[in-house]
């Protein structure tokens, strides 16, 4: 399967994202003098942009990919909310499987921005765990969707935002199990070991070592490996991807293991990029079950995505095109 082959592929595989979707403002403007009411800038506001985070933002490079994309969450039944959902619906991701609750907020970042840097950063967020009505709501549409869109992968992306409770987590993998559905998964600190028995397990470096208690001085296989192990010893999953920041990507699959090493890139922000890694290694082992390839092309589009500044989908043509180059 050559490249073009390889991402015509992606039109056929229907990919579920269950996690903690949100929504990330952006306000420009420029300051030019500090608040007489305290010290601190004043920033005169000229534009203001919406842009879909969180577990959103994965199913936004799933759909960019050309993959069929559904979202399965909940947010609050609130403007931040419907907003959303109408940027998801724009960009070609199902909504039928996203709910809404009178108990919950819509998780909204307010990014403020003046002279090119960052001033503030709001966060309206709701992080304690789903109630038991909207826990078993969810899991009840999850188990709707699997029945009706028969999806070939489904991604848990947790953000600490409460979603992914340990139950709801539990009784995915249960259905993704007995459906033979590819689980691939972007862990957090809190259910870091709950995510038994999956796919793809994706957390980076520091996420793996801060839940492992390992320290270490030097970043080689033979660390990464018995990373792996650790892993696997609580996890029982099937594939260790593990993302090394500037250095790369690592990956493991039984006795199979490398460093994928990054390419030369002109870096403007990282956000987003671990949501676009998971997508993309999800799409490739679900087109291909050739785990290399897999952490070759995740590796190449995180890269990319870096490029860009703030929360940003990758691109399919110029993803295919790096790849076409770089994997020559």
């Amino acid at each position: 399967m050559n490249v073009t082959q390889l991402f015509d592929s992606f039109k056929d595989i229907k990919v579920g994202i269950i996690g903690d979707v949100m929504l990330d403002t952006y306000m420009w403007g420029k300051v030019d003098r500090i608040s007489p009411e305290a010290p601190v800038p004043v920033v005169s506001v000229n534009k203001k942009e919406y842009r879909i985070g969180g577990a959103g933002n994965v199913a936004l490079n799933i759909s960019s990919l050309g993959a069929k994309a559904s979202v399965i969450s909940v947010t609050g039944h609130d403007n931040d909310g419907a907003e959303l959902k109408k940027m998801f619906e724009g960009n070609a991701i199902d909504t039928s499987f996203l709910l809404q609750s009178e108990k919950r907020i819509t998780t909204n970042k307010i990014r403020i921005i003046a002279r090119n840097q960052q001033m503030m950063r709001l966060d309206n967020e709701m992080i304690s765990d789903l109630g038991y009505e909207d826990e078993n709501r969810l899991i009840l549409a999850v188990q709707t969707y699997v029945a009706q869109e028969k999806p070939g992968v489904i991604i848990l992306e947790d953000y600490n935002k409460g979603v992914l409770t340990k139950l709801v987590v539990q009784k995915v993998i249960d259905i993704c199990r007995h459906n033979n559905i590819i689980t691939a998964v972007d862990p957090k600190r809190k259910n870091f070991f709950s995510y038994k028995h999956v796919n793809i397990f994706k957390p980076n470096l520091k996420e793996a070592t801060e839940a492992l208690n390992i320290l270490y001085t030097t970043v080689d296989e033979k660390l990464l490996q018995s990373i792996h192990n650790a892993l696997y010893e609580k996890l029982q999953h099937h594939i260790s991807f593990i993302t090394l920041s500037e250095k790369g990507v690592f990956y493991q699959y039984g006795d199979s293991a490398s460093i994928v090493p990054s390419h030369l890139r002109s870096i403007a922000d990282v956000s987003g990029a671990g949501d676009t890694v998971i997508a993309v290694a999800s799409l490739v082992y679900a087109a291909t079950k050739d785990v290399q390839l897999m952490a070759k092309v995740a590796n190449i589009a995180g890269g990319l995505v870096c490029e860009e500044v703030g929360t940003a989908a990758i691109n399919r043509e110029k993803l295919a095109e790096e790849c076409k180059k770089l994997l020559a």
